[in-house]
């Protein structure tokens, strides 16, 4: 399994369907606002199938990259609504802000997760029932009408609904008996808001981990209702979730400071997948000797990503230069350094990476010997929120109202 198969080949439903520009995120936002406040909170958990998401945003692959961020969002919302009008909307939001606190501060849960997949790959290379049924599950060819049409939006197009991601996920666990692990990486190679955090915490929060013994069941009944009768009467599906055996969370790790600003002479900017807003940073340090950005796509997953993933975020990155600018694509640490020296730098000026990939190459960076100092500067929100994801979402709800006075007005 290294590329789509065989019935989508050739196809291009991701980048048609959501064009990796800065201009399409802000039009989406402006399109989507009106229906924020109480038809979201009516109309968000039906699943109208590719193409007719029209009852919720959308904007998930934009955030993802932060080609918009969470304050944009907010105040974009609450100039047009009430915040118990938009309070739906703007939960789902800071769920995103939860989940990435959550595990920012637990980053071993990140490379648990890792580990985990390079051992399946061992698995599903020596034990033929386990390929066939994880082949057939991420071919789409289950048998179980519902799950394979979300299998096949899910490569062509880069996105599911997220109520469907849920009946996907649970069905994959407990009716398929898949380990969650594979599932997780299934989405993060095609999706294309996939997202370390979101993601991973995600599927284990629906295998009962995440908050123990809470699982997600997924039924006919509710599949039929919220996709409009599209999967009437769906057999087949597991009764029961029982929650999966997993080691306890490990203990918080405090956030490091946000790195200091002031900038010497001559510095780069160096973009990477967790966020390419570049205007944020032109308005910090406005006269960067060149503009970069670091590929680290490849390193989510132990088997191929969806080449849609990959070019959304760079061609999102490309839409925020300045008329004029060249954007360097560089692949990993060695690259970023050779990169600093072509252009003789002082400094080198990064947004926060978070736990991930993208993280990990620019540790790799920091530890070379002869490297230019590396700054990563982190959003304010970011610095005020995430610490605030100790324990579940409900009580870091409880932060939001907080949140959204000083940093979505």
């Amino acid at each position: 399994m290294t590329g789509p198969p065989p019935y989508l080949a050739g196809m291009t439903d991701a980048l048609t369907q959501f064009p990796p520009t800065l201009t399409e995120a802000r039009k989406r936002l402006a399109q989507f606002v009106p229906h924020a406040g109480v038809e979201y909170a009516r109309l968000r958990n039906f699943d109208h199938g590719p193409g007719a998401h029209d009852h919720v945003s959308v904007l998930s692959p934009y955030i993802r990259a932060r080609l918009l961020d969470e304050t944009a969002v907010t105040r974009a919302v609450l100039a047009q609504h009430t915040t118990a009008e938009a309070d739906k909307f703007l939960a789902e939001v800071f769920w995103r802000t939860y989940w990435k606190g959550w595990i920012q501060q637990r980053p071993t849960v990140w490379d648990q997760y890792l580990h985990d997949l390079n051992r399946l790959r061992d698995d599903v290379q020596s034990q033929a029932g386990l390929r066939a049924r994880w082949e057939e599950a991420c071919l789409g060819q289950t048998g179980i009408a519902p799950f394979d049409a979300w299998a096949h939006e899910l490569v062509s197009t880069g996105y599911l609904h997220n109520h469907a991601r849920m009946w996907f996920a649970s069905i994959w666990i407990f009716t398929l008996q898949l380990p969650w692990q594979l599932g997780a990486d299934f989405f993060l190679r095609h999706l294309l808001d996939g997202d370390v955090a979101v993601n991973t915490l995600s599927w284990r929060w629906v295998a009962g981990i995440q908050t123990r013994g809470k699982t997600y069941l997924a039924q006919p009944d509710n599949i039929a209702k919220f996709t409009g009768g599209r999967f009437e009467s769906v057999t087949g599906l597991a009764s029961e979730a029982p929650p999966i055996d997993a080691p306890e969370p490990p203990a918080i790790v405090p956030l490091q400071p946000s790195d200091p600003l002031p900038l010497p002479a001559r510095y780069g900017i160096l973009l990477h997948g967790e966020d390419i807003d570049l205007p944020r940073m032109l308005r910090h340090a406005s006269e960067p000797v060149a503009i970069a950005y670091s590929e680290t796509t490849d390193r989510h997953s132990p088997w191929t990503m969806a080449p849609h993933v990959a070019t959304f975020r760079l061609e999102a990155a490309r839409s925020v230069l300045p008329d004029g600018v060249t954007l360097d694509v560089l692949a990993d640490a060695q690259a970023i350094s050779r990169w600093a020296q072509l252009h003789r730098l002082e400094q080198i000026v990064a947004p926060y990476a978070p736990t991930g990939p993208a993280r990990q190459a620019l540790d790799v960076y920091e530890a070379l010997q002869d490297g230019v100092p590396l700054s990563l500067y982190r959003r304010s929100l970011d610095s005020t929120a995430w610490p605030k994801a100790t324990k579940g979402f409900f009580p870091f709800r409880k932060h939001i109202p907080d949140l959204i006075a000083t940093f979505g007005q």
